[in-house]
């Protein structure tokens, strides 16, 4: 009978995974550093007033979930940005890599000022709309107004951190993402307890960083665009080109931030036990997904500049290679967090009933990581190749399965710990589901400077 056994890998093939290997160290390692930047914001925020009380804490869960959402259906910026950039870089067109970024950092600045407007005197509503409790509302209200004036710099560092991932510089992020982070945590302790301003002091803290951040940003693109010949200049017709291009991705974020605002606005309305307990699960969930999302990262700027250079095998090879990666960072981080559980309970709460809740919901996050590790890839794959479309309608279908399962939840008494598991289980499943499928198809393989 004939063997079944798979030859083994040719001295090609191994050569080709090693390049692989060095491509997506060279861009992952960095861009983890930037990535845990925006949840490294918030945990330091999370740490300092979980020991203001757990109302303040509860506020802040609540305000930081409105917050992220008004940031991160935005993040098209930084994903569209780097697929098209990476696909000229391909191509070998740097100028037109850079106004291309140019435009998107235009779109930026209009998009952010755009919510400021909203937000600011919607912010009593919106956090009343969550169930808020009477004790944690005000805390929500000034944290929310104050952070909600930093949104267009946070907007401008995603459009610029596209231009850099997408010309396969994910160092520079790196350094402004440590040092925002830094300047976060010091204005945090001197603004909250130096002049006790409170939540307050932690919102006002963040919105400087932030601010400084998208400074720094704005002088690395200034200096690339004069360097390569490409203007500054606001061209109309190319800020219409990147809404267009981000418009599926847009859809696929509102989707995704639908399916953690419902479970945010869940859990508010269990007690300030236990969405101050999903507040701190969501902190860490969110820190492992961009720390996973560090490859997946690696994998749109590689996958973009392969398919600019119309190789279509080279895609696929780095494409299997990434998903390997993912699982076995997943298996890892779902380890780490086990292992460091009661540390994490020790240092964010010091109320014992949160901790009784949280404990649980750790284990959830660390048994479903590495699950989460290949959704996180594949998605970063399809993003890279511009396959935004089909992202959206993936992201659709997923939030249509979560909602039903979702508000059956507090129905059935499943507790926040049946929350965590429709999030972190349910979802992940659906979309490792619906992102393995399409992968398997090729169809997300166009090559070219453009995607047609």
């Amino acid at each position: 009978m004939p063997s079944r056994t798979a030859p083994p890998p040719s001295r090609e093939q191994k050569r080709a995974v090693r390049r692989h290997d060095r491509e997506i160290l060279a861009l992952a390692v960095p861009a983890f550093g930037a990535l845990v930047a925006e949840p490294l914001f918030v945990m330091a925020d999370s740490a300092m007033v979980g020991h203001l009380g757990t109302p303040q804490l509860a506020g802040l869960g609540v305000a930081a979930a409105l917050l992220t959402t008004g940031v991160n259906i935005f993040v098209f910026l930084a994903y569209a940005t780097t697929a098209a950039v990476a696909r000229r870089v391909g191509a070998e067109d740097l100028p037109a890599a850079i106004r291309q970024g140019v435009d998107g950092i235009w779109l930026a600045t209009l998009l952010g000022l755009g919510v400021v407007a909203v937000v600011l005197p919607t912010a009593p509503a919106l956090v009343d709309a969550f169930g808020a409790s009477a004790t944690a509302a005000p805390h929500a209200v000034t944290y929310l107004r104050i952070s909600t004036l930093g949104i267009p710099a946070m907007l401008i560092v995603l459009a610029a951190i596209g231009v850099l991932r997408g010309l396969q510089d994910t160092r520079t992020p790196l350094y402004v993402a440590l040092g925002g982070f830094t300047a976060n945590a010091g204005l945090n302790a001197v603004l909250i307890y130096g002049l006790g301003w409170g939540i307050a002091g932690s919102a006002w803290g963040t919105v400087l960083a932030q601010c400084g951040m998208a400074a720094v940003y704005l002088w690395v693109v200034i200096r690339g665009a004069r360097k390569h010949g490409a203007t500054l200049r606001p061209d109309l017709a190319g800020i219409r080109a990147c809404a267009r291009a981000g418009a599926p991705l847009l859809i696929r974020t509102l989707s995704l931030r639908a399916v953690l605002l419902i479970a945010t606005a869940i859990a508010a309305r269990l007690g300030d036990t236990s969405v101050a307990a999903h507040q701190i699960t969501l902190t860490v969930w969110m820190l492992l997904a961009f720390a996973l999302d560090a490859i997946a990262i690696a994998g749109q700027a590689i996958i973009g500049r392969y398919l600019g250079a119309s190789d279509a095998a080279g895609a696929r090879a780095a494409c299997r290679r990434m998903v390997q990666w993912g699982i076995v960072a997943g298996l890892v981080l779902g380890l780490l967090v086990a292992a460091s559980a009661p540390l994490i309970l020790r240092v964010f709460t010091s109320d014992p009933e949160v901790q009784q809740q949280l404990l649980p919901l750790l284990l959830i996050v660390a048994v479903t990581s590495p699950v989460s590790g290949v959704v996180f890839i594949l998605d970063g794959v399809l993003m890279g190749a511009g396959d935004g479309p089909y992202l959206a309608g993936a992201m659709l279908v997923t939030l249509a399965v979560f909602v039903p399962v979702a508000l059956l939840v507090p129905v059935l008494g499943g507790g926040i710990a049946g929350l965590w598991w429709t999030v972190a289980g349910l979802v992940m499943l659906t979309r490792l589901l619906t992102l393995w499928l399409r992968a398997r198809t090729g169809r997300w393989i166009v090559t070219g400077a453009v995607r047609s």
